[in-house]
């Protein structure tokens, strides 16, 4: 890494590669002028808490720095401080660009995080089951600003389940409940509503609950749990799902041990047992897998189908033929999978987005738009030919808005000169003819959920800046 090779020295502790982000969300991720020293940062970042190392990104021929760099913390509560109170400041008189503060992104992720991010600021608990929402805010808001509390109920009985979720304002004041509640809360980061079910993490700690391991609960691996057809197939609901058998049968050219099988496998939530069987005629490695429940077994299958482990050996995932005749409940499953990858694949392909807005519909048709932000009405975009006054730079999650979509939302502030997507990532950019017509719309935007998407809308840097930057940093 670029960044390992550039850490300044400063003595003290130094992490390794593998405790980068141990504990998590403890670095921050900085864009600063390319000629700020690192003392200046140590400076500026040593009143937030403990800095185990810094290390500014520099070009591996030149030696000059990029404009990025890392600070390590000690705390992840120490970190998210720092973005919060440094982000958009200057770090000396005589600079004129405000920096960018962000939690850096775990080696396992894929973006980097920031203050209005909603993964940073709510934690799941475990709660007595006579806690009442008076009594789980007492215990917590000694850490910060609670924005809500919440205790997961039987949808039957009204019961507590011995579980909630604290919502503060601050990343920081999350991660200091998380670092100084008592630790019978077993308090992490709750997943964000958007990204996976509630159920999951419910089912999970329930689990948990019987054991006496102190595992934190894995990511839900079912984002189709939402849509209707898929929905039906509950964990507690029996129907149809003896009709297909759980068991998978797995196939790779490189021998692989019970171990191994269990900690790709064990990704997909509901694994009930792995066997590894030896072929004493060839050096092939044979598995077989099987999950509590149909849900589980069809996710992995389409899942882990073709996943590369080790790197450059691709293993094969099938059903055991049990006996059944489950072809319709199959295909029925199977459809949404592929659907939702169909989507995936057209997001990031403007081309084939293009197809998907005007291959069935008439040209005059608008795109329909659903949000509880309030928008101005439509007005005419700018001459392609007008000056470029400003650019603004868009972060779509999960995925990007089709581009109709996009230019009816970013036109209705007026001056627009074109919207564009970068094929292949889940970014794009709006040109404005004039600047308030841009600041009309980061204010307007920024932060809003349209049509299922979460937008993240800012200035964009220079098209000079932007060359010297690397596409990612981990």
């Amino acid at each position: 890494m670029d960044e390992a090779g550039s850490c300044a020295s400063g003595g003290g502790f130094r992490p390794g590669v593998d405790s980068l982000d141990e504990p998590p969300n403890s670095r921050i991720f900085l864009v600063i002028s390319k000629y700020t020293p690192e003392s200046v940062l140590r400076e500026r970042f040593s009143p937030f808490g403990e800095i185990q190392d810094i290390w500014v990104v520099r070009d591996k021929h030149t030696k000059e720095s990029k404009g990025i760099a890392f600070v390590k913390f000690a705390r992840s509560s120490q970190a998210c401080r720092a973005m919060e109170e440094m982000h958009g400041q200057c770090l000396s008189p005589n600079d004129t660009k405000p920096i960018k503060v962000f939690i850096a992104q775990s080696r396992s992720s894929g973006s980097h995080r920031d203050v209005e991010d909603e993964e940073l600021t709510r934690i799941f608990v475990m709660i007595p089951k006579s806690y009442t929402e008076e009594d789980l805010r007492e215990k917590f808001k000694v850490y910060g600003d609670i924005e809500y509390c919440s205790i997961i109920k039987n949808k039957v009985t009204g019961e507590s389940k011995g579980l909630g979720y604290v919502r503060y304002l601050k990343p920081s004041q999350a991660a200091q409940a998380i670092e100084n509640c008592d630790r019978s809360f077993r308090a992490i980061l709750a997943e964000p509503k958007n990204k996976a079910s509630e159920s999951s993490e419910q089912d999970y700690y329930s689990n948990m609950r019987q054991e006496t391991l102190g595992h934190e609960p894995r990511v839900n691996m079912f984002p189709f749990e939402q849509q209707s057809e898929f929905s039906g197939f509950d964990k507690n609901d029996n129907r149809g799902q003896e009709a297909i058998s759980k068991r998978l049968s797995v196939v790779s050219r490189v021998p692989f041990t019970e171990e191994q099988l269990f900690s790709i496998f064990d990704i997909v939530p509901g694994l009930e047992y792995c066997e590894v069987q030896r072929d004493p005629y060839s050096n092939y490695g044979h598995g077989v897998v099987q999950y509590f429940n149909v849900a589980s077994a069809i996710y992995a299958k389409y899942k882990l189908h073709g996943f590369q482990y080790p790197p450059g050996n691709r293993i094969g995932v099938s059903f055991i033929d049990d006996g059944s005749n489950a072809t319709d409940l199959l295909r029925k499953m199977a459809t949404q999978m592929v659907a939702a990858q169909l989507a995936s694949m057209v997001w990031n392909n403007p081309n084939q987005q293009q197809f998907l807005q005007f291959g069935g519909n008439s040209g005059s048709q608008l795109p329909q738009i659903q949000t509880d932000v309030v928008l101005p009405s439509c007005k005419k975009k700018a001459p392609p030919e007008t000056p470029v006054k400003e650019r603004l730079f868009i972060v779509f999650n999960p995925h990007p808005l089709p581009l109709d979509v996009l230019e009816d939302i970013f036109c209705r502030f007026g001056n627009l000169i074109e919207v564009y997507l970068v094929s292949g990532k889940n970014v794009g950019y709006a040109k404005y003819a004039d600047r308030i017509s841009a600041n009309d719309a980061i204010t307007t935007l920024h932060g809003k959920i349209l049509n299922g998407v979460r937008l993240k809308v800012m200035l964009a840097d220079s098209p000079r800046e932007e060359s010297n930057k690397r596409q990612r940093t981990y």
